[in-house]
């Protein structure tokens, strides 16, 4: 309900663990296939276009809503390196916020660095043109995108989906401009209309200036009638009867008043839900905290799936987790969320807030030095990640043959990025044996002179060309048939692929 100036931080900053591993995946055949092309909706579910289901399991990325039109961090570093990492981590969606400003003719991008070979290919690009080179490369890595209408301009989040700047029909334009821009990508599988619609808007009121449900069905029929294959992602309000929650995440109008589409199956409600270091709220104190809260979600937003009625999307939560309360609240709704071990993708699906560090009330799963990651913040979805998806690009395939009765592992080494001066690489670690692993280390040796210099989701030592990584806490048990990823940079760049091998106990 209150919010304070998380995205407005760092507009202009230049100037001022739980991998992918292999709880929860239902099985080595769905990890490997699920999510390909376009989705749609079934009851409850996302199914794939083969009609599997898939849980949506991401993180935000914000930056093109605010002065810099360009996700944060380039300034930093290479936007292949940070969606390699993502993906490393087990994310296997983006939502990127933008606002309108991106597509006013003259809109640049502020503060990437184009140094030592950085971001080398985004040079000379407008913001949707980076847009388009992100959600490209998110595809080869096998990550869908979601597009988040985050603001009307970059000066500050809004109440409705206009303001007297940028009227309705600019709003309409600009998503029918975004769904004709990527037709036929199925990366993109949808568009989030608005973000955190508050009072005065309202849901089943009937006033077209205010009702936010009405508006929703406008938009989405736009979006709808040049791209019919994409998903149409909804927000709740903060109001409806006279109860008030967070900002966009008060969807108890839906049993009402529900979106109706042109499209069919197509609607997936998605509601905000943050702790105290963005705001209080009654629920935090009351006695039986956190015990109440999966009353209170289920009041607000959780009813949806419960009913069976339509998909529902945590699309932003988060904290700074500085407080017991906060740590109580991320522990009790990653539980409600349901463990991707115990219902696959019958689950709410979910995008964290945040992977920036700099968002000022809830900090990000990246720390302030745009490498490190928080493992703390990251170890409390574990339970919530979900499989990747199909990549578009190169595949680095079968990692070898089945192993005999003991314990056995093979490996696959993939480079995602190479910008001379250093590069990101990938290992997939398969059990190939018939018996479950409790840890595995990979070998390799460089043919040159390359080091590693960070290494998430594994330890590593070095001696001259030679690296052993060494699996962490969380993802050194495999089942049969699974497989857990860690992920690294190095330079210098062009030291191809190496051979490697993989011991298991």
């Amino acid at each position: 309900m209150f919010r304070s100036l998380r995205r407005a931080l760092c507009a202009v900053a230049a100037a001022c663990l739980l991998p992918l591993g292999t709880a929860g995946l239902q099985s080595a055949q769905a990890a490997e296939t699920a999510g390909a092309g376009y989705w749609h909706t079934s009851g409850r579910q996302i199914l794939d276009a083969s009609g599997q289901p898939v849980r949506v399991a991401g993180i935000n990325w914000f930056g093109f809503e605010t002065g810099n039109h360009v996700v944060h961090g380039l300034w930093s570093r290479d936007y292949k390196s940070m969606i390699d990492q993502m993906k490393s981590l087990g994310y296997n969606t983006l939502r990127i916020p933008y606002s309108d400003d991106i597509f006013k003719s003259g809109t640049v991008p502020d503060s990437i660095d184009f140094s030592s070979g950085k971001n080398a290919d985004l040079q000379g690009l407008n913001s949707l043109g980076v847009l388009d080179k992100i959600v490209s490369y998110a595809g080869q890595d096998g990550l869908k995108v979601i597009l988040d209408r985050h603001r009307p301009d970059s000066g500050g989040q809004s109440a409705l989906w206009y303001t007297a700047a940028v009227p309705e029909s600019t709003w309409l334009a600009n998503l029918k401009a975004l769904a004709t821009r990527y037709k036929g990508q199925d990366t993109v599988v949808g568009i989030d209309l608005h973000n955190e619609p508050h009072d005065p808007a309202c849901w089943g009121c009937g006033d077209t200036s205010v009702d936010w449900r009405l508006a929703a069905q406008r938009a989405g029929n736009a979006v709808l009638g040049v791209n019919p294959d994409l998903l149409i992602f909804v927000e709740g309000v903060q109001t409806f009867n006279g109860v008030s929650g967070w900002w966009g995440g008060n969807l108890m109008g839906v049993a009402q008043y529900p979106v109706q589409l042109n499209v069919a199956n197509r609607v997936v409600y998605s509601a905000h839900d943050y702790a105290t270091s963005v705001a209080q709220q009654s629920w935090f104190s009351d006695p039986s905290f956190p015990a109440n809260m999966p009353g209170i979600w289920d009041k607000y937003w959780g009813y949806i799936f419960k009913q069976n009625i339509a998909p529902v999307w945590v699309g932003e939560f988060g904290t700074t987790l500085q407080s017991t309360v906060d740590q109580k609240w991320l522990a009790a709704l990653v539980s409600y969320l349901r463990p991707t071990s115990t219902y696959g993708a019958d689950s709410f699906h979910w995008t964290f807030w945040s992977w920036n560090p700099n968002s000022g009330d809830t900090g990000g799963i990246l720390k302030d030095d745009w490498q490190t990651v928080d493992t703390v913040k990251d170890g409390y979805l574990a339970s919530v990640k979900a499989p990747g998806f199909p990549g578009g690009g190169s595949d680095p395939g079968d990692p070898g043959d089945p192993g005999g009765s003991t314990a056995a592992c093979t490996a696959a080494y993939s480079v995602s990025s190479d910008w001379g001066g250093g590069f990101n690489a990938e290992v997939k670690v398969t059990n190939s044996g018939t018996t479950a692993l409790s840890s595995w280390k990979v070998t390799w040796t460089w043919p040159g002179s390359q080091k590693v210099t960070s290494m998430w989701n594994a330890s590593y030592t070095q001696t001259g060309s030679t690296v052993t990584a060494t699996n962490a806490s969380h993802n050194g048990a495999v089942p049969v048939g699974g497989s857990a990823s860690f992920g690294f940079g190095g330079a210098p760049g062009g030291g191809g692929v190496p051979s490697v091998s993989c011991t298991a106990s």
